[in-house]
């Protein structure tokens, strides 16, 4: 690391080009190449899937996205005769648009049930010539401003489906801006130097945006979400500052104890760097632990934001002390300069509430402990009704035009229409043929199911498919319920004495057998991550009680925070007050991805506090001075890292996407929760109860375990050379030794 520092140092005007250049060829070749995202929830292997592969090969004629487009009157009826010459027009009008396909209103014989009971709801379907995740957001918005061009005082026209929605995708990326100036912000507050202040920043910035164009990249090579690089912006932006922040804060430091600016660079890589790099890593393996699931979506997921980190610790090491080192004595604040002229080289030693707390845990470990445990369980109490399922455009906020239509749509025509499901079929004679036709008959009977329409076959008849329009909505577990009573009563019995093979798909059967998958495959994924994390805890910091707390303090992190995420959005405790919409299930990838960011974050402060305490006893061997001086010196840096992070975090709640929101609250409780409750109280507090046992670890073992150093072992001398150093009891272990 020391030998990367020095020479990212001495040639920083070229450091500095290669990432320019890296961030700027990465842009252009992503701008000329486009995005390739896909939203592709089926699970290989499961009933909804073996549907979707049986229809793509039996029709190959199905067209492109299917939205629709619904107009609604009070005053009168959609068949006056106003309204229909009206809409009959724009309907013509949208057909002629470029990229769509076809427009079947309900103003013929096609477009019988298309008009609701009361008659005052209407809607046609709209098919555009590609897939949602292809057809050009200007090509959405023509269609939405042709068609909302016909609304009046006494007419209400709204749209909904997947291409519509690409129309309510924010246009700036306003939330990203506010996160940042924020942490700029808390940077400022904590260096008192607008030139340090900015570095941390400029660094993720880099690292991030060179990142979101590997994405864009990524999408034509493999799988890739659409969330997948506002997830990585989320991350990268969080972790690029706070690595940023501890390097500089290590630099600082060396300047306030006397070293040149290329020493104190090069010494906070060689120390902190390694810790950065250690954290990343354990970042990284919790994030590719997604990969054991063998999911093609999240394989995309982890692999864009893996990326994203390694680019964030690549700079944080790199570009950092290329730009340290032009900034020279800056980094220090005005006074901190003028101190530093004045009276010399000053031991840094903690002082102020930092000291204080420390000391106060100290006296209390059990009471604190205690309310610590009481504030997760708590938290956590949500967790266990858990849902997992369909979050459709019933959940999108009241005033986007994909949620108003789905409410015209239920309102008129009831909550299923939302959300049919398919009934796939693989016919070989005409007993199949026969079982097929008597079908929906059979399915209007059955409870549960609001209506079925007659069967479509293909030109060589050997495949067909049925429409079945559930009473509830698409992410209700009744819907659920039909889909499992559909699949193991209905139609076996409808396929009995015949060969006719049938799958049921859509939209609720896709979601509740990918959330299936990921359910049965969750134990054996959480188990791998915490193994790999305990395995590098152990090697570290050569004890086996470290690494157990810390797989139960990011068990007990996850949990609470998605006990929020229940609370807020399963449960719908403010969730329209903050623009997120109504209540409903949560996505059923979420879990996944949650688990393996917080497990990597919570790791990032397991690291820099824990780390700091092993120095300690080390150095002394008394755990309560190693506790009480690695929080004193560790609390005030890693605080400050959580605010950046939070605030990153809750400003992606602005982005209007409703999957990037549960990242953003999820990502900052679980960060409030663990620097705030498990790393300022719990974690203490267990250590000070626990003594001696925290180092504990078997002879046969030590032996056994490879040497792993999070910081290079005999780092001590720059400092013991610093002249004018003053030690105490408290400054006993050198600064260069510290992790923060």
């Amino acid at each position: 690391m020391a030998a990367i520092a020095r020479w990212c140092i001495a040639h920083r005007l070229v450091t500095v080009l290669i990432w320019l250049f890296a961030l700027g060829g990465t842009a252009a070749a992503a701008g000329f190449a486009g995005s390739a995202y896909t939203n592709d929830y089926e699970a290989p292997g499961t009933e909804s899937g073996r549907a979707a592969t049986l229809l793509k090969s039996g029709f190959t004629n199905l067209g492109g996205d299917t939205d629709t487009i619904v107009w609604h009157t009070d005053d009168s009826t959609v068949r006056a005769t106003d309204v229909e010459q009206k809409m009959t027009r724009t309907l013509h009008e949208v057909e002629r648009l470029p990229g769509v396909g076809a427009v079947s209103g309900p103003y013929n014989q096609a477009g019988f049930g298309q008009i609701s009971a009361d008659g005052h709801t209407a809607y046609a379907t709209l098919t555009f010539d590609q897939q949602a995740d292809d057809v050009p957001v200007a090509q959405a918005e023509a269609v939405v401003q042709t068609a909302k061009a016909a609304s009046g005082e006494h007419l209400q026209v709204e749209l909904g489906g997947s291409a519509i929605a690409l129309t309510e995708a924010p246009a700036i990326h306003l939330s990203e801006a506010i996160g940042v100036v924020v942490a700029a912000v808390v940077l400022f507050l904590a260096f008192g130097s607008l030139a340090a202040s900015m570095l941390p920043i400029a660094t993720a910035l880099v690292s991030v945006g060179t990142a979101y164009a590997g994405i864009m990249l990524l999408g034509h090579v493999m799988t890739v979400a659409d969330f997948a690089p506002m997830l990585g912006m989320l991350v990268g932006l969080g972790v690029g500052i706070d690595y940023a922040l501890f390097i500089v804060t290590r630099h600082r430091r060396g300047l306030r104890r006397g070293m040149s600016v290329p020493e104190a660079a090069e010494h906070a890589v060689a120390t902190t760097g390694r810790a950065v790099v250690f954290a990343g890593a354990t970042v990284c393996i919790a994030l590719l632990g997604m990969l054991i699931l063998r999911l093609s979506f999240l394989n995309g997921v982890a692999v864009a934001a893996s990326l994203t980190v390694v680019l964030t610790v690549a700079a944080a090491v790199t570009l950092l002390p290329a730009l340290l080192s032009v900034i020279g004595m800056r980094a220090l604040s005005g006074r901190e300069r003028r101190q530093l002229a004045e009276r010399g080289p000053q031991p840094d030693l903690p002082t102020g509430f930092a000291a204080r707390w420390s000391a106060f845990v100290e006296r209390h470990p059990k009471l604190l402990g205690g309310i610590a445990v009481l504030v997760m369980v708590v938290l956590a109490i949500p967790t266990f009704s858990l849902h997992l399922g369909t979050s459709d455009q019933g959940n999108n906020a009241k005033s986007s035009t994909t949620r108003q239509a789905y409410d015209l749509l239920a309102s008129g025509f009831g909550p299923g229409v939302n959300g049919p499901l398919t009934i796939a079929a693989q016919l070989d004679g005409a007993d199949d043929r026969l079982a097929l036709d008597a079908l929906p008959a059979t399915l209007r009977a059955t409870d549960g199911v609001a209506w079925a329409y007659p069967a479509t076959y293909n030109s060589s008849g050997d495949t067909a498919f049925v429409t079945v329009v559930p009473d509830s909505a698409p992410q209700s577990q009744e819907t659920s319920a039909l889909v499992d009573r559909l699949r193991t009563d209905v139609l076996p019995k409808a396929a009995d004495n015949t060969s006719l093979e049938t799958h049921v798909g859509g939209v609720t059967a896709s979601y509740d057998d990918f959330a299936q998958v990921v359910i049965g495959k969750l134990p054996l994924f959480i188990g791998v991550v915490i193994g790999l994390g305990c395995m590098l805890l152990l090697m570290a910091f050569r004890s086996v009680g470290i690494p157990l707390k810390a797989a139960l303090m990011n068990v007990a992190a996850v949990a609470s925070s998605f006990g929020v995420i229940v609370a807020i959005f399963q449960w719908g405790w403010g969730s329209e007050l903050l623009g997120l919409g109504s209540a409903g299930p949560i996505e059923p990838f979420l879990p996944v991805i949650m688990v393996s960011v917080l497990f990597g974050l919570s790791m990032d402060y397991q690291v820099f506090l824990v780390g700091r305490m092993y120095e300690e006893w080390l150095e002394t061997g008394d755990n309560r001075r190693a506790v009480r001086v690695g929080l004193a010196e560790t609390s005030r840096v890693i605080n400050s890292a959580a605010v950046i992070m939070i605030s990153v975090f809750l400003a992606f709640v602005l982005s209007g996407d409703r999957v990037i929101a549960m990242f953003g609250i999820a990502l900052a409780a679980a960060v409030a929760l663990d620097a705030f409750v498990l790393r300022t109280l719990l974690v203490p507090a267990l250590m000070h109860l626990l003594g001696g046992a925290n180092w504990w670890l078997p002879g046969w073992l030590d032996r056994r375990l490879p040497r792993l150093s999070i910081e290079p072992p005999g780092c001590r001398a720059p400092d013991a050379k610093i002249p004018g150093e003053g030690v105490s009891q408290d400054d006993a272990v050198p600064a260069a030794q510290r992790v923060h």
